[in-house]
């Protein structure tokens, strides 16, 4: 098979591809450790990798990869018993961590490789013997609805979205890429680390994300900045007093936010102060990516793009019929379909069976509009933004955005919950900008019938001094208090 990558096997040299704070490894340095990381676990069936944000986890995972093996990354921040679930589940054979990193007591019965960044080991070339469609990571899903499932992703899917990406962002080895996003996860480990290593350029990981650390890689030579919708609101936030930020990100090829829809109004003053657009894609843990805003195309807010080229997608009414009137109002769940999906729910045959219809199209349980020219707008999760209300669909996502353009809102979430005359209602929960002095009810659904329509406005405010998010900076609607 193709190598995933390229640049590291044959005469990798001595550009930079990775560099975490102050320690950073040339490809030749890297495709070394990486060999020698590689020599140690080949054979075996799945590692485990505990996936901090250091140079320890990248170097790991590349090394695990370069051996034809599956690497299941670890969120060193899970709980015991989701990381006693999910070492049961994977049941790997090896961790990889870096040396003097404490281990929780999940861990302790099984071996422990320390990942030397200095080490050198055989030319990783040869090693490559696993097929497209073997196993390249095991990848956790968040579990709302019970236990974390292990989603397989196969080779094929990361080379495929990778190279997807770079048609749509015109990503080359010339790149320099700067994240503080974490590696457990597929954002910040396919994309922000073997998205570079792939292209042949290189990655400047902060550590931990500060709009300080941002405007230095990217006033210092970095050209990209991937990001999540929190991020980018620090950054909107920060942009009226910091000149230097402002240039940083003026100067910036390309600016990505995902793993959310990023909201109207912190693109608009984002675009505002620096002249730049943020563009958005739009991807899961099964799918990896499906759409994406193209570098060379209309940067619309809102909005994450087409579809990236491979990529079938399709939206469906509640029955499964698909929607042949793409008008930007009508309301479907998305279902896609291409080399970028995962194989299967490890252990879990009938939750792969269930995932996917007859014709093999996934179902993702996003529910979206598509404009007539193909772009798409996400507007909620299935199970928790499809609000029915007075027989409309309707998109918690939209009335999100309509809230967050009130100048006494800092954060915005909303869900539905049970009405006898409407079937449900629509509850806004709210953090206002000045906790002593919150907009009130009835001004909000003004504030919302006027941008959206009346039938959106919210019929309940809730006021709240901060709202329940994961790792990933994602509102977790199902930790919203209850009456």
């Amino acid at each position: 098979m193709s190598s995933l990558f390229p640049a590291l096997t044959g005469e990798p040299g001595a550009r930079p591809a990775l560099r975490f704070g102050a320690r950073s490894l040339t490809y030749a340095e890297l495709a070394a450790a990486a060999g020698a990381v590689g020599a140690r676990v080949r054979g075996r069936a799945r590692v485990a990798v505990w996936a901090t944000p250091e140079l320890e986890t990248a170097v790991g995972v590349v090394g695990v990869l370069l051996a034809g093996v599956a690497a299941v990354p670890l969120n060193p921040r899970s709980g015991e018993k989701e990381l006693a679930h999910i070492l049961a589940d994977s049941a790997p054979s090896v961790v990889l961590a870096a040396p003097g990193d404490e281990l929780p007591p999940a861990l302790a019965g099984l071996e422990r490789i320390d990942v030397d960044v200095r080490g050198a080991g055989p030319v990783p070339g040869p090693v490559e013997r696993s097929g497209d469609g073997d196993p390249a990571l095991v990848v956790y899903t968040s579990g709302t609805t019970g236990p974390p499932k292990g989603a397989v992703i196969p080779r094929r899917a990361v080379a495929v979205t990778l190279d997807a990406l770079a048609d749509a962002w015109q990503w080359t080895g010339e790149d320099v890429l700067t994240h503080g996003l974490p590696l457990f996860h597929v954002h910040g480990l396919v994309l922000g680390v073997l998205g570079p290593l792939r292209r042949g350029g290189s990655v400047r990981h902060l550590g931990r994300f500060t709009t300080e650390g941002v405007a230095a890689e990217l006033n210092g030579g970095a050209t990209m900045l991937f990001g999540v919708p929190t991020m980018y609101h620090r950054i909107a936030e920060a942009l009226p007093g910091d000149p230097e930020l402002a240039k940083a990100l003026a100067g910036a090829r390309l600016l990505v936010s995902g793993s959310a829809a990023l909201p109207v109004h912190d693109h608009e003053r984002i675009a505002a102060a620096t002249g730049r657009r943020v563009v958005e894609r739009y991807g899961m843990t099964e799918t990896l990516m499906n759409t994406s805003v193209r570098a060379d195309g209309e940067a619309r807010a809102g909005t994450v793009g087409v579809p990236l080229p491979g990529v079938e997608l399709r939206l469906v009414e509640e029955d499964g019929t698909p929607i042949t009137r793409y008008d930007g109002e009508t309301v479907g769940e998305i279902q896609v379909r291409g080399p970028n999906l995962f194989t299967e729910y490890l252990n879990r045959p009938d939750a792969t069976a269930a995932a996917f219809t007859a014709d093999g199209f996934f179902r993702t349980g996003d529910m979206a509009v598509r404009d007539r020219d193909g772009y798409v707008r996400i507007v909620g999760r299935k199970a928790t933004d499809l609000i029915k209300s007075g027989g409309y669909k309707i998109g918690a996502g939209e009335i999100e955005n309509a809230l967050l353009e009130h100048p006494g809102v800092r954060e915005a979430a909303v869900t539905g919950e049970p009405d006898a005359d409407l079937g449900e209602r629509i509850v806004a929960w709210i953090v206002p900008a000045d906790p002593q002095s919150p907009p009130g009810a009835a001004e909000l659904a003004d504030h919302v019938a006027r941008r959206l329509a009346p039938h959106k406005r919210p019929r309940v405010v809730r006021l709240l001094d901060s709202l329940p998010r994961n790792d990933m900076g994602k509102i977790m609607k199902r930790a919203l208090p209850h009456d």
